[in-house]
């Protein structure tokens, strides 16, 4: 696959006509070409002629990030040496942004590029109208032989690659090898909407391995399943599990895009009822809109792009609501993929509901039987995929993925049921109810329908067996487990929250996103600083940048396993309150009201707060510090041995204890 809109030998680029290579790229722009963008490109080219006089290697201008959905401005191989080059035509400053946006190209090659992971990578900031600019010529390098990004103007820029090539040794890089090493990014689930809603497919985005082959698999299934089911005129609803990070919303969202025309028979919706998350997808698939089109020379405004993506992403209870209107008008879609399928609701919180908000007193269903009651009205077929996370109720109410299992059993034998093989594992808790549906004449298992492999830490796939085995105080396997993921996804601990702030942004290069998540019952972490009850925006925290106060960035607002679950940030800071506490080899579930801890009692409440901290120690990408404040001898609330404990547990586990 060719990544970059043009690439050759520097010797032959040298050789080449400035028009000639203006002319292929610009034959290869999906975008209409913008005189400014025309002039920028021919800029660019005559810099780079000047430069690379003289120099064996190979040049890509416009080399593809996928993941990113961006392009770096040009990529240069000499030597030893990756040359990542964004140039900022007719700038004088170095904006921070800028750097950034370098360092993530470098970052994104380093990290999933094969052919680059071993790699010295130079990533240069080049501001054309920089004036007098002085780069002391030392480089800082980190222990990824990643550089730090490097400031340039046009007249240096020759001379900071003699000093880089001056500075870096290493074995030649072979140009054919490396255009030919495997690209397999881990996005992140924005990122991924973002893609697959520009029409990419979920290869494009998905690493070449195990994990990618786990995602096209269990597409496939399900697109195969939606065509039998038109075809032969039946109604199907399928189960898909996943391991923490797999990509099950990825697939649901993958489904979806292939099929968002309104008109078709085909259309699908991707429900969620995770208001945050759909708060959020919403919001960057309207920014990345209009972007989008404004490089297509096109102005939209926020709100048209909104209309449009609103029919492709809702919230579960505005389509609930839709169908409530006209309970004998079958929706628009045939296809429906409910993403956190075991968070629907049970009869009791539905019916409360019904009758509290939509004043209806008799209502007798169930979320999952009146959602399938919905699809079932069509006449001819429809198809429900059902995306399961396991231990993620985190809401009372949950019904957890048995509610469905029961309503297919008590309403709807005439379905056919595909099933994970994996959804008989302890942490969904349908086994009762699996049982009593195997007398279900239509029911199937299928591996296919089970995403084994974690994609939200391509730095370590097993960071949530890790956590599950904590969390099930497994501690010799969670040892054993800890010591092989160590060296590639770094987990410290402290008690010291400044500290671990400091690790965060220490940690974090270019743009990658740090931030801080505490339980919702984190109700006495205030003297740390943190105001668990303080209302956030996840939209702000998820999406604006590091000028933005509201972004997790500035480590002030705290995101719970509310706004989080289902989302991931690069780098986490977990503060651990007093709620779940480690006590006589056994965890303690506790909550704070008005002025002292109460015992939480309920076995469904217990199983909130435990999953609570599941969700919130399984959202980090590449690495995270836990925070176990040292409490307070002098406050009743905050005695060390509410605290003390559960650190020694974690020190056990073989956490190291940052200085």
């Amino acid at each position: 696959m060719k990544r970059a809109y043009y690439s050759d030998s520097i010797s032959s680029f040298q050789s080449t006509s400035s028009e000639r290579i203006l002319g292929t790229l610009a034959q290869n722009n999906e975008f209409s070409l913008e005189q400014t963008q025309r002039d920028s490109w021919f800029s660019e080219i005559n810099i780079l002629k000047k430069t690379l006089n003289n120099y064996d290697g190979a040049i890509y201008l416009e080399y593809s990030i996928p993941r990113m959905g961006q392009r770096i401005d040009a990529v240069v191989i000499i030597k030893s040496i990756i040359f990542v080059l964004e140039f900022k035509v007719g700038e004088k400053k170095f904006n921070s942004y800028a750097l950034d946006q370098v360092m993530d190209y470098a970052l994104d090659l380093k990290n999933f590029h094969e052919s680059s992971h071993n790699k010295t990578i130079a990533p240069i900031l080049i501001a054309t109208e920089a004036k007098d600019h002085f780069e002391l010529l030392e480089f800082a390098q980190y222990n990824d032989k990643l550089l730090k990004p490097i400031k340039s103007d046009t007249k240096l820029l020759r001379e900071i690659i003699e000093k880089v090539l001056q500075f870096c040794d290493g074995v030649s890089i072979n140009h054919q090898d490396w255009e030919n090493g495997r690209y397999s990014p881990t996005p992140t689930i924005i990122e991924a909407a973002m893609v697959l809603y520009n029409n990419h497919s979920v290869k494009d985005i998905s690493r070449n391995d195990a994990s990618e082959k786990n995602l096209s698999r269990t597409s496939e299934s399900i697109s195969q399943l939606i065509k039998y089911s038109r075809e032969q005129s039946k109604k199907s609803l399928c189960f898909v599990t996943g391991v923490p990070g797999a990509g099950k919303t990825l697939v649901g969202l993958n489904v979806a895009t292939k099929h968002i025309d309104k008109s078709s028979e085909l259309h699908s919706v991707f429900l969620s009822g995770n208001g945050p998350l759909v708060a959020i997808l919403r919001e960057a698939l309207v920014r990345d809109k209009v972007e989008q089109n404004k490089k297509r020379g096109v102005k939209i405004k926020k709100y048209e792009a909104r209309s449009e993506i609103k029919l492709f992403i809702q919230n579960v209870h505005n389509f609930r609501d839709e169908c409530l209107i006209d309970e004998s008008q079958a929706p628009v879609e045939h296809v429906a993929l409910f993403d956190e399928a075991q968070r629907a609701w049970n009869l009791a919180q539905t019916s409360s509901f019904m009758k509290r908000k939509k004043n209806k007193s008799n209502f007798n269903k169930s979320e999952p039987e009146f959602l399938i009651s919905c699809l079932d009205r069509h006449e001819d077929w429809a198809v429900i995929v059902c995306l399961v996370g396991g231990g993620q109720e985190i809401h009372t109410g949950e019904a957890g993925i048995g509610e469905w299992l029961e309503s297919l059993k008590k309403s709807f034998t005439n379905w056919e049921v595909y099933i994970s093989s994996r959804l008989t594992d302890s942490e969904y808790s349908a086994d009762k109810s699996l049982k009593k549906l195997d007398q279900h004449l239509n029911i199937k298992y299928s591996d296919d329908l089970h995403l084994a492999v974690s994609m939200r830490s391509f730095r370590a796939e097993k960071v949530s067996l890790l956590i599950k085995l904590i969390l099930d105080l497994n501690i010799v396997e969670a040892k054993q487990t800890q010591n092989e993921i160590n060296l590639k996804y770094p987990i410290v601990i402290t008690r010291d929250l400044t500290k671990a702030k400091d690790w965060l942004r220490e940690r974090a290069r270019g743009s990658e996103r740090y931030g801080l998540v505490v339980s919702s019952q984190a109700e006495r972490l205030k003297p740390q600083g943190i105001f668990v009850k303080s209302p956030i925006n996840p939209i702000h925290y998820f999406l604006n940048g590091k000028d933005d106060v509201r972004s997790s960035y500035y480590l002030e607002d705290v995101a719970t396993e509310f706004h989080i679950q289902g989302l991931e940030l690069d780098w986490v800071c977990v503060t651990w309150d007093a709620d779940l506490r480690y006590v006589n080899n056994k965890w303690q579930f506790w909550s704070f009201k008005g002025d002292r801890w109460t015992n939480i009692r309920k076995h469904d409440r217990q199983v909130y707060l435990k999953n609570a901290y599941r969700v919130l120690l399984t959202r980090a990408r590449q690495g995270m510090v836990i925070v176990v404040p040292n409490g307070d001898h002098k406050d009743l609330t905050r005695p060390p041995e509410y605290y003390d404990n559960t650190f020694e547990l974690l020190k056990e586990v073989g956490f190291k204890i940052l200085e």
